[in-house]
């Protein structure tokens, strides 16, 4: 073992480093070009479920207005049963009125009873009238459900009986005589009934698909205007509410329902139920596209800009009426779509619309 020497101990002290030139950082080094290994197998595109999913939501069709299917609810037999409760209250109340005009003069008492009976006659007119109108409005959607079941068949009988309901329908439109004239020359000859239901669609219903077209641009253009000059939103919104009633009656009408006032507000909750299934009430980012991204906002006014997005709005609630009020599903026609109408709301924009704009 051998002894280490004594080595002096250093006071600690402070020492000043001098900064030299920072390190540069070094050069990557280029990689030379090569091949993949030939093992490596690409996914075809039809096998890649993501490219699947994605370049199919394009030709996706559009779902087409149904109307809500009917449950039992308490709220409506509780409804009901109050009804039935304040029907019996002014009944009793009638009939105590009238034995106390009774004891009062007898004229007073037949002229009471008259007045009721006038009114019980009219308020059984009303009530026969909505029920009409009610199962009219049951007719159109039976016969739309009895077209979608008869296209699924390949034998012409189906179709036929489809085809002559429709006819029984619209007989007393004079738009359809020409295409009813038509199919009367069918009679006798051997047509599948796919076939025979495009006949039928094209015929029959292309006429009054051009009026509905009508009718939705002008209740839009009307919307465009009034809410672009209205002072007060609260007028805007109730205009546009009058001005879409006016058009879903007149949908009906045009298609062969003739709906009441019970039968109109049916109608309009199952378009607005609708609208807010299929996201088509909101303004969502491909309607401001359509209409801001073309430089409609540096060409127009705000208000002018709200005017032209409410027209558009009013477009779409015409297309989930035509959706619901036609008798047959769109097959051999287009179903119109909202990028159907930018170009009349619109004209600096005709033709300015991407392939999937016109989506309602």
């Amino acid at each position: 073992m051998t002894d280490t020497p004594n080595i002096p101990r250093r006071k600690p002290a402070s020492f000043t480093l001098d900064s030299g030139p920072a390190p540069q950082p070094e050069k990557p080094t280029r990689r030379a070009p090569g091949s993949f290994d030939e093992n490596i197998v690409m996914t075809a595109d039809a096998e890649d479920p993501f490219i699947e999913t994605t370049a199919a939501l394009s030709s996706l069709p559009v779902p087409e207005a149904a109307p809500r299917k009917r449950r039992f609810s308490f709220g409506r037999v509780a409804a009901g049963a109050f009804g039935l409760l304040v029907s019996l209250s002014v009944g009793l109340w009638i009939d105590s009125l009238i034995r106390d005009l009774f004891t009062r003069a007898d004229w007073l008492g037949y002229l009471a009873i008259g007045t009721a009976a006038i009114g019980v006659l009219a308020f059984l007119a009303v009530v026969a009238r909505e029920l009409a109108g009610i199962m009219q409005l049951n007719a159109v959607q039976a016969l739309k459900q009895e077209a979608v079941e008869a296209g699924l068949s390949s034998s012409p009988k189906p179709a036929r009986k489809v085809m002559d309901h429709l006819v029984g329908l619209l007989s007393a439109k004079p738009q359809t005589a020409r295409g009813r004239a038509r199919l009367k020359e069918t009679d006798g000859e051997i047509i599948d009934g796919p076939h025979l239901l495009d006949l039928t669609e094209r015929e029959l219903l292309s006429p009054l698909d051009r009026e509905a077209r009508a009718i939705i641009l002008n209740a839009s253009k009307r919307v465009s205007i009034v809410t672009a000059v209205s002072p007060r939103a609260l007028v805007d919104l109730g205009y546009v509410i009058y001005e879409s009633a006016q058009m879903i009656r007149a949908m009906a009408e045009l298609y062969g329902g003739r709906p009441g006032t019970f039968g109109m507000m049916r109608l309009m909750r199952d378009v607005i139920a609708h609208l807010a299934v299929t996201g088509s009430i909101a303004v969502g980012d491909s309607l401001i596209q359509q209409v801001l991204g073309h430089g409609l906002a540096s060409k127009l006014s705000a208000r002018l800009g709200e005017g032209v997005i409410n027209g558009l709005m009013t477009a779409r609630i015409g297309i989930a009426a035509m959706d619901l009020c036609r008798p047959m599903p769109f097959q051999a026609l287009k179903r119109p779509g909202i990028g159907d109408f930018i170009g009349d709301l619109t004209p600096g924009m005709a033709g300015k619309g991407r392939p999937g704009d016109d989506v309602a």
